[in-house]
């Protein structure tokens, strides 16, 4: 059984979201998230926070990486240890990038461009091209030939996010309510956990959840 939302519920749970994103989107959220069994008010809920936060209230389609030098020693310190390599690498997103995801999550080496190719993507920030190949696969979809296709098409964008949700079993942890350990598997931590919960008390408010 799905679960239609209404422009207006959307805009409820995220009131900063533009009318013209919310549009962009609904279509393929009513169409796509049945498909991976995210089919109850409390999973529904769940889902449109942790989207929501990622995604800026739909603002964001794909990874800012354009950080400063001590945003880059901050955020990046494993690749960028001291004030020379930050340097060299600020305000170049396309640098850093190549950079911090080489030779891992399927990607290849710095010179290999990967890192760049296959930058956070899509409603759940899709990285790496491991992902983006296994989720082509899922969707029938070719995104490492068209990585754009997670910026560029609704369907895409939300179905790459219920594959995400779905190959982290996070319907399980909806079904709990625990949205630390959801958030944990979205984010590698908990960044932005006030924020994810305030998207998630909206949207049991808007899907009457007690």
């Amino acid at each position: 059984m799905s679960i239609e939302l209404t422009s207006e519920q959307l805009a409820e749970i995220m009131p900063k979201a533009k009318s013209e994103n919310i549009d962009f989107y609904l279509p393929a959220i009513n169409s796509q998230l049945s498909n991976f069994a995210i089919d109850t008010p409390l999973r529904v809920a769940h889902y449109i926070a942790q989207i929501a936060h990622e995604s800026g209230s739909f603002r964001y389609k794909v990874e800012n990486l354009n950080y400063s030098a001590n945003a880059l020693r901050a955020v990046f310190s494993k690749y960028f240890p001291d004030d020379d390599s930050a340097d060299a690498h600020a305000r170049q997103p396309e640098k850093i990038a190549n950079v911090v995801y080489a030779n891992r999550m399927g990607n290849g080496d710095t010179a290999s461009g990967e890192g760049w190719q296959y930058r956070g993507r899509g409603l759940i920030q899709l990285t790496g091209k491991e992902n983006y190949e296994k989720c082509g696969l899922s969707l029938g979809l070719d995104l490492i030939a068209q990585p754009e296709l997670l910026e560029d098409d609704p369907d895409a964008a939300v179905g790459a996010a219920c594959w995400y949700w779905d190959s982290r079993q996070l319907n399980e942890y909806a079904d709990e309510d625990d949205i630390k350990a959801i958030t944990r598997r979205i984010n590698g931590g908990y960044n932005g956990l006030d924020d994810r919960q305030a998207y998630l008390e909206r949207a049991k408010q808007v899907l009457n959840i007690n």
